[in-house]
């Protein structure tokens, strides 16, 4: 495995700029941009950041505090293209990268900040921190615990495999991003403990695994963000799945990236940039499809000109750019803005995808919406888009068992529930079988729900005890008090 500083260091390599090279339609530009060399900025830069000096001393200490528990990282793009820092700090891009006085609770916050003041030993402060991320829930779900699959010859590093059809790669030189999202469930795998990271160095270990589990039709590269890599290494692992037929049955290639917000000259600019697009349009016109995950958490995300390039040049390529988030405090938990990104992101020819409910890890005490708001935001929004929108999904939690879709509130039996359901399952039996929650105003996630109806479990929990061998899942049947 790689630290977050050796990765960063291949990353600005991989993105010394330059001009696109080819003519071929993907390929071509319709607008001039700068060949602005990618050159991250971390929490090492904080009292370096010109914009930051109109905010107060103790705001700008209390970023240093929370960047030492959670991972800041952010570029000159967002900084100067994104964020409108005369509404700071009410922007919702500067709510998504970066660190807020609330992203940690009080006691937390309080414990590093003396220890800061003070001028502590170094081992007293990482410590310190090193407490806080352990109960800040670093892989929500049992992704390390239950996703990895164990094989005859052991452990898969770098792979999860939780759902029957689709299989996660984690490639090394993938973990890590342009900039990192304040409330991204994967935060652990940047803060530089390799206790916490999942990676794979080889990708012989992900072709092999492949090979032997015809049932899966989908691979989605993951991370960090699959596109701070360059392209030779990219393609190392898409290629042979165009060129041997043992791969036949990987139907679906997805990417899972920020990088159309983060850094859109990935696209237009970057020196392989075109190389990229070319890659991608070998893998479509092998007859594979491949979708562009994309996260997209507001409409000010899109409305650079290099951006809605970088939208037009990977749409050319043949791929489809599919578009997910998590509704989230602060930034998007409103029906006017959902309504706007989907409008707009139609327009340009993005197809909206999931809205997510945030997880339960990290900064999430910050970020959480009560799941009654988020459906009351997400169906507000759905009646005010015409039908080429209403592909979305959601709000769904991706919890233990699955993704679980709130589908609305109702009286049910004289009680007031949450109608429920599987959008996917750990069991694909699962899939589309409503039930039942009691009603609860304040919950914000599946561990704060209990069975309607005077039920005492779920109708999957058997079930999911037998498959994770009686481990503790505390996500149901454990409402808070």
């Amino acid at each position: 495995m790689t630290s977050d500083h050796e990765a960063s260091a291949r990353h600005d390599d991989a993105h010394a700029g330059g001009s696109p090279a080819g003519h071929s339609p993907a390929t071509s530009l319709t607008a001039d941009f700068s060949g602005e060399r990618f050159s991250p900025i971390t929490a090492r830069h904080l009292d370096e950041i010109p914009q930051l000096q109109k905010l107060s001393g103790e705001d700008r200490f209390a970023m240093k505090v929370v960047s030492s528990v959670l991972p800041f990282r952010s570029n000159r793009y967002v900084m100067d293209s994104l964020i409108d820092w005369d509404n700071v700090p009410r922007d919702p891009v500067y709510q998504i990268t970066f660190p807020q006085r609330g992203m940690l609770d009080d006691a937390d916050f309080d414990r590093v900040a003396d220890l800061m003041k003070r001028d502590a030993p170094a081992k007293d402060v990482n410590a310190a921190v090193a407490d806080i991320r352990d109960r800040l829930n670093p892989h929500p779900a049992g992704q390390r615990e239950l996703n990895i699959p164990q094989t005859e010859q052991g452990t898969v590093e770098g792979l999860q495999h939780k759902y029957r059809e689709t299989v996660l790669f984690f490639p090394s030189q993938g973990q890590t991003c342009h900039a990192y999202c304040s409330f991204c469930f994967r935060w652990a795998q940047f803060v530089g403990d390799k206790t916490y990271k999942i990676a794979a160095n080889e990708a012989s270990g992900l072709h092999d695994y492949l090979a032997g589990h015809p049932d899966v039709s989908d691979l989605l590269i993951t991370g960090g963000d699959p596109m701070v890599m360059k392209t030779r290494v990219m393609e190392r692992y898409l290629q042979p799945l165009i060129d041997d037929p043992r791969f036949d049955h990987i139907r679906n290639i997805r990417i899972g990236t920020k990088a159309l917000t983060f850094w859109p000259r990935r696209f237009v600019t970057d020196g392989d940039a075109a190389d990229m697009l070319r890659l991608l349009e070998r893998v479509v016109a092998s007859g594979k499809s491949v979708a562009i995950m994309a996260h997209f958490n507001h409409w000010q995300e899109f409305g650079t000109d290099v951006g809605r390039e970088a939208i037009r040049l990977l749409r050319a390529t043949g791929a489809v750019i599919r578009s997910q988030a998590p509704a989230l405090a602060h930034v998007n938990d409103s029906p006017e803005i959902w309504e706007r990104m989907w409008r707009e992101q139609v327009a340009l020819g993005i197809i909206p995808y999931y809205m997510f409910v945030e997880r339960d890890t990290g900064a999430k005490c910050y970020f959480e919406v009560p799941l009654d708001k988020v459906w009351s935001i997400f169906n507000r929004a759905m009646r005010s888009v015409s039908g080429l929108a209403r592909t979305v999904r959601g709000p769904s939690m991706s919890a233990t068992p699955g993704k679980i879709e709130v589908l609305g509130v109702q009286e049910v039996h004289g009680e007031k529930v949450f109608v429920l359901r599987f959008l996917q399952g750990r069991n694909p039996e699962w899939v589309g079988r409503p039930f039942f929650a009691a009603f609860n105003p304040e919950a914000t996630w599946l561990n704060h729900l209990r069975p309607a109806f005077g039920e005492e479990k779920f109708f999957f929990e058997d079930e999911l005890a037998e498959m994770t061998g009686g481990a503790s899942i505390p996500e149901f049947s454990v409402a808070a008090e």
